[in-house]
């Protein structure tokens, strides 16, 4: 499934913030790596991606993060929740959790120049 993109940088308090377009509500935000936190809706789908602290989070500098071209890829099971982040070509993020959150069985490719 794809889905656009809505994302922001701040970088006095190093925070990014991606929201999914067209969604609406969050039931529950979850951590799934340190700093990193993964919004749910109603049905247990991703619909917003917050990270505190992302320059030290990604290891990159906060002018990387400024650059709107951020693709996000997400794919889940049963048992596990990938999540791959990508700034212009460069991956800046990959974690492989458990997924203790109750994500259905998906396969999102979100993009900001969807």
């Amino acid at each position: 499934m794809k889905k656009r993109l809505i994302s922001s940088y701040d970088e006095e308090n190093d925070t990014f913030t991606g929201k999914f377009d067209d969604e609406k509500g969050m039931l529950a935000d979850y951590s799934i790596c340190d700093g990193v936190f993964l919004g749910l809706n109603k049905d247990n789908f991703p619909n917003s991606v917050y990270v505190e602290g992302a320059s030290e989070v990604f290891n990159i500098p906060k002018e990387v993060l400024e650059n709107p071209n951020v693709k996000i890829f997400i794919d889940c099971d049963n048992i596990f929740l990938d999540f791959h982040m990508f700034i212009g070509d460069l991956k800046i993020f990959s974690v492989k959790c458990r997924n203790h959150f109750a994500v259905p069985e998906i396969s999102f490719s979100i993009d900001s120049n969807y």
